[in-house]
């Protein structure tokens, strides 16, 4: 269990989560929603130990994060960051296999984790190519089986173990956006706790057990997707107007209601 004890940070006078308090259990997928700037990213990073807050606390297992090492949270939680660059050459293999750094596996092990992994994100017969010559999208996935990898050959029992994802279908088509949802909501029903940071609201009301809507470092909403997304708080928090309803699931579906225009203006160079 990770909890998000009043935590705020602040860089300067700019404050980017304030006072924040909240529990992220196992056996729940939860994704955090919000417009640009909102504090989305900031608050996965603060759960992963990425970050430290300028106050308050952030307790894994009922621990301080700070004080854990990182290859004892390495055996509990996987990362998937926002990007992801790599300078040097590495095959699709290497990459995939970074997953494994530190991890009791031999050799036939290791690659029988890799390769399932990269089955697993459609990424099969890519071992041998470099990963710098993929295109974006192919690059994110491979970065998912990475994350895979590890919890993979984590030791620790699937309801101790999280996934963290930042962003995670960015790049991708329509059909990996969603077979990318898929793979963390299975791994959420096998018992892990899965965060996500997401743009799509639909993609999010499809998928999340659960919501946190954000809006200038502050959670707006946090409930079941139905609640959370009511078409004032959309509209308060994206400053746009939305039309929410429910479709024969009663699964919530979300479509802008108007665009607000702006006038024509000259292009001035400078």
């Amino acid at each position: 269990m990770f909890e998000l004890n009043d935590v705020t940070v602040a860089f300067g006078r700019s404050v980017i989560v304030e006072q924040t308090s909240r529990r992220f259990e196992n056996n729940r997928f939860t994704a955090i929603v919000g417009p640009n700037g909102a504090g989305k990213s900031t608050l996965l990073k603060l759960l992963t130990g990425e970050l430290k807050p300028t106050c308050g606390c952030v307790l894994f297992n009922d621990l301080d994060i700070a004080g854990q090492p990182a290859h004892l949270l390495a055996g509990y939680r996987a990362v998937l960051s926002q990007s992801n660059h790599l300078s040097f050459p590495f095959s699709v293999y290497e990459v995939t296999g970074l997953g494994l750094q530190g991890a009791a596996v031999d050799r036939k092990s290791r690659s029988r984790l890799i390769r399932q992994a990269l089955e697993g994100v459609e990424l099969s017969g890519y071992e041998g190519r470099l990963y710098q010559q993929l295109s974006g999208g192919e690059q994110q996935r491979v970065q998912l089986a990475r994350v895979l990898c590890q919890l993979e050959a984590s030791a620790a029992p699937d309801d101790k173990k999280f996934l963290f994802l930042d962003e995670p279908i960015s790049s991708l088509d329509v059909r990996h956006q969603i077979k990318t949802l898929q793979i963390a909501k299975q791994y959420s029903r096998q018992g892990l706790g899965v965060v996500a940071v997401l743009h799509d609201l639909n993609l999010a009301a499809r998928f999340a057990d659960e919501v946190i809507v954000m809006r200038f470092g502050k959670c707006v909403a946090d409930a079941a997707p139905k609640q959370a997304f009511t078409e004032d708080t959309l509209e308060y928090v994206f400053e746009v107007g939305f039309e929410v309803s429910a479709d024969s699931e009663d699964r919530v579906r979300v479509s802008l209601r108007d665009i607000i225009e702006t006038p024509d203006a000259p292009l001035r160079l400078i």
